[in-house]
């Protein structure tokens, strides 16, 4: 044999070795290239309603912070009108409190002129002798 021949024949079965270590490498690929064909088509059919449903919730939930917002000026007009009617409830208080000492002074002043009518009264009537 020549080493030509010898060559050969190592070239040969370096090949041969190349091709016995690739096969299996290939086999793993197709395996792994079905399986993300089937994951790709189980995505699609389970991905697709979930983000649809995403979409949907998406879009209820700008109603929703519509109507908050849209609410939010009659929450402020209430408030408003909840302070303005305790400045009046403050008001109503004060003259209600400044009535009541003005009955209570009255009240205190009519007991006086009683008291002081009474005294009177008895006074000139021990001086006409009628008592």
């Amino acid at each position: 044999m020549s080493l030509t021949g010898i060559a050969l024949i190592i070239i040969a079965l370096a090949f041969l070795v190349l091709v016995l270590t690739l096969l299996p490498t290939v086999a793993a690929v197709r395996k792994t290239a079905t399986s993300v064909g089937l994951l790709s088509d189980m995505l699609q059919t389970e991905l697709k309603p979930a983000i649809q449903e995403l979409t949907a919730v998406v879009a209820e939930m700008k109603v929703v912070g519509g109507g908050v917002a849209e609410h939010t000026e009659d929450v402020k007009k209430l408030m408003s009108a909840l302070g303005e009617t305790g400045s009046n409830l403050s008001s109503i208080n004060r003259s209600v409190g400044m009535v009541a000492g003005a009955l209570n002074t009255t009240t205190a002043y009519i007991t006086g002129v009683k008291v002081a009518g009474k005294y009177l009264l008895e006074r000139y009537l021990k001086k006409r002798g009628g008592i």
